[in-house]
């Protein structure tokens, strides 16, 4: 059940997330190809690591002050009510540190399986 919408794309309620990021490195992900848990390439300013228990792959996310991702990664130490941002650069994703936002599921199942 969407919450609003807006230009006839279904916006769901506000959900307040930690929010991290990472990077491709080896650190970050313990491999470095750049790969998706749905096995596209990680790109800045477009992934976003979910629990796909929560926020299923494939959804469309907007983040508040960030613009709208897509869930496409998974991570270990993703789980609940946490999103992890791909970055570019490592540097980026450790000045990024931990975050509160706010986080609007887009498209036909709004509704966080939370």
């Amino acid at each position: 059940m969407a919450y609003f919408s807006l230009a006839g794309v279904q916006i769901g309620p506000p959900i307040t997330v930690t929010a991290t990021a990472y990077c491709a490195c080896e650190y970050c992900c313990n491999k470095s190809d750049g790969i998706t848990k749905s096995g596209t390439r990680a790109m800045p300013g477009h992934t976003l690591a979910v629990d796909p228990n929560i926020i299923p792959l494939g959804t469309k996310v907007y983040i508040e002050g960030l613009g709208i991702y897509t869930a496409e990664d998974t991570g270990s130490a993703i789980k609940g009510n946490r999103i992890d941002i791909f970055m570019e650069h490592h540097e980026q994703a450790i000045n990024f540190g931990s975050q509160n936002l706010k986080i609007y599921i887009l498209g036909e199942d709004t509704t966080p399986r939370i």
